[in-house]
Order: C-alpha cells, then sequence, then structure tokens
C-alpha cells in the first residue's frame, strides 16, 4: 500500500477517532453556542484539518513514512509546520477538539482535549522524542534546540 493511502488510513483510524468521533459521542447535548461560537469552531476546524493534513504530507513526501509510530518517517521532517513546532500533528488535533468545546460550550470537551495533551505530552516524552533521538542523534537534538515542542520559540531562545 503506497504511503499516503497508509498515511490516509491512520487518519481515520487514530487522529480522526480522537477529534472527531469521541468528542461527538462525549457530547450527546450538541447545543451550538451561536453564530460567534460557530464561527469560531468554524476557525479552529478549518486550521486544525489544515495544520494535520500537510504535516501528514510532508511525512508522506519528505520523511517516506506515515504518523503511524509503526510506520513512521525514515527521514527527519523539519520543514512545513515542523519549522515551528515539533508536534504539528498533535497541536492540530487538540485544535480540532477545542474547535468542538467552542461549538458546543462544553466543560466536558475543554477538560478532554486538556487530557489528550496530557496524554500526548506523557507519550512524546517518554516515547517519541527518546526514539527520535536514538534514531537522528545530533540532528535531532539539534533540532529540539531551535524548535519547541509545542509553540514555535522566539528567534535566540534557547531550551531550558
Amino acid at each position: 500500500m503506497k504511503v499516503l493511502a497508509r498515511t490516509a488510513l491512520f487518519t481515520m483510524i487514530a487522529p480522526g477517532t480522537l477529534s472527531v468521533l469521541l468528542p461527538l459521542l462525549i457530547e450527546s447535548d450538541r447545543r451550538e453556542t451561536g453564530r460567534v461560537g460557530l464561527g469560531l469552531a468554524l476557525c479552529l476546524f478549518a486550521l486544525g484539518a489544515g495544520v494535520y493534513l500537510r504535516s501528514a504530507w510532508d511525512f508522506a513526501r519528505l520523511g517516506k513514512g506515515t504518523p503511524a509510530p509503526i510506520d513512521a518517517p525514515t527521514l527527519l521532517v523539519t520543514q512545513g509546520f515542523y519549522r515551528y513546532t515539533r508536534n504539528p500533528m498533535y497541536v492540530a488535533v487538540l485544535t480540532v477538539v477545542s474547535g468542538w468545546a467552542v461549538l458546543f460550550g462544553s466543560v466536558v470537551l475543554a477538560v478532554y482535549a486538556v487530557a489528550l495533551l496530557a496524554m500526548f505530552s506523557l507519550f512524546i516524552r517518554r516515547y517519541e522524542e527518546p526514539r527520535l533521538v536514538r534514531e537522528f542523534g545530533d540532528e535531532y537534538a539539534e533540532y529540539m534546540e531551535r524548535v519547541g515542542r509545542w509553540l514555535p520559540r522566539r528567534r535566540g531562545r534557547k531550551r531550558i
């Protein structure tokens, strides 16, 4: 199966479940918050989807792999949104979940977003970053110094 097809399959299973299916199952009331909430939610959905799709594309095209840990890129991807954050796909999923929380005015979905952030952070710190340091060595270590885990760094600011 081609890398883009594997990427699409993974996207439907993992990020699709976390950012679309589970929020809709969690929020059974589904009252919209009005026009302003709808507008903000649509912006968050578009931003999250755009960042995710571009980042997954970069993984497939530049990294020769997929977002799935068992089919990860063989080349380090530092282009696209990876110039600004080491984890744009996780940020994208959290952005979409935040869109659902805004759309439905849901505290429960906001708590779900915070729980996802905690789980993602734990997974990244305990599994992904150590694996990437082992796999890419100094190249990844330098990338970690230059690019923030979640948010872009100001120019010249070193990791603490």
